[in-house]
């Protein structure tokens, strides 16, 4: 009887990682009836980093937050014993934008920290951050202080939310920093080594894709420059070319700079936290996927975390995804043994993102016969 684990990401705007597994196991039991298929749903730290959590056994634990205008965001935090996973985007990234309109000025992430301290609060010590997805550029001063600092103005009013406003910023009090801090274990997902500051930037690099105007960057660089001084000042160090202190648009500064964070690779953190390492050697083929295999799924997306960590147990790996851009050479070298792609087999586009589930299942038709025989 074979055994097959199928571990995918989302196809974002179609499916979510639990969709795209079900569909796939139910096309591979459909040629394989006596084949025992089990799903693990996968996530890089990004958007689906809470669904896949709930998928595999965590608690949902509803919570309202401090979307990234300030508007309330009805979002959730997921626990499983003392250990919480947040997602930055469902918090406050950038699909909870009104209207979808970008505020790369003024834009916060405050309802990230508003769901951390939701979860301290209610006892939990272990803090799992996904920051992938985030609308805001404000070096996660909304961050921290929705966990208690203080950021004040030359008059000792405090400042408003947003990256701009870091450029007004005089003083750093950190005395009501959440006390629960010191004793918890904080982990953030992050997949880049971007400083906070300078042309490979929070604001430089990212900041156009939230709303930054040419004109725009340099302001907003010098203000997170004013955030970081006197950051350094409050703490002794400068962690400012901390690799991947740029992530999120500087929250990975402000989690390892104030909050004693970790920064970890997302999908190999997330692939740990689901126990995927204890699962997949007692199988014969794992599925994995993501809507597009492109050339920037080769830069720790989870297709690739999940292909790695199975090649470690001597499992072969197969994936399935909307578009295939990637050669089987540059498959094959990431330990992908062969992808199967919706557009194979639907060339409609606005099909295969409508009708995903029904094509995914085709695939698991085609990768029981070919693979398992």
């Amino acid at each position: 009887m074979p055994r097959v684990l199928v571990a995918p990401d989302k196809f974002k705007g179609s499916l979510t990682a639990l969709g795209v597994a079900e569909a796939v196991a139910a096309g591979v039991r459909r040629h394989r009836p006596d084949a025992e298929v089990g799903a693990l749903p996968v996530a890089d730290g990004g958007d689906g980093t809470l669904d896949a959590a709930l998928a595999n056994g965590f608690e949902r634990v509803d919570v309202v937050v401090s979307g990234p205008t300030g508007d309330p965001v009805r979002t959730a935090y997921a626990r499983r014993g003392d250990t919480a996973v947040v997602e930055m985007a469902d918090a406050c990234g950038l699909s909870r934008l009104p209207g979808g309109t970008l505020q790369g000025l003024t834009a916060s992430s405050r309802g990230l920290g508003d769901a951390v301290a939701a979860a301290l609060d209610a006892g939990c010590r272990e803090v799992v951050v996904g920051i992938g997805g985030s609308a805001s550029t404000d070096g996660g001063a909304g961050l921290v202080s929705a966990l208690g600092a203080v950021l004040l103005d030359e008059d000792g009013g405090v400042l408003p939310d947003g990256g701009a406003a870091l450029a007004r910023l005089h003083a750093l009090d950190l005395t009501d920093l959440h006390p629960a801090l010191r004793e918890t274990t904080l982990v953030v997902a992050c997949d880049v080594d971007n400083p906070l500051t300078g042309p490979r930037g929070a604001a430089a690099v990212y900041g156009p894709q939230k709303g930054l105007t040419p004109d725009d960057v340099p302001v907003l660089d010098a203000a997170l420059t004013r955030w970081a001084d006197l950051v350094g000042d409050a703490t002794g160090a400068d962690r400012r070319d901390t690799p991947g202190a740029g992530a999120a648009g500087g929250v990975g500064f402000a989690a390892v700079a104030l909050l004693g964070a970790t920064l970890c690779p997302g999908i190999t953190l997330m692939l740990d936290l689901l126990g995927f390492g204890d699962v997949v050697g007692g199988y014969d083929l794992v599925v994995t996927g993501e809507g597009s295999l492109d050339e920037q799924s080769l830069h720790g997306k989870a297709p690739i975390g999940v292909a790695e960590a199975s090649g470690k147990h001597g499992v072969p790996v197969v994936a399935v995804c909307g578009r295939r851009l990637l050669d089987t050479e540059a498959l094959e070298a990431a330990g992908i043994g062969a992808a199967y792609a919706l557009l194979d087999v639907e060339p409609d586009a606005a099909t295969c993102m409508s009708d995903a589930a029904r094509l995914l299942e085709v695939l698991g038709e085609r990768i029981a016969a070919r693979h398992l025989g």
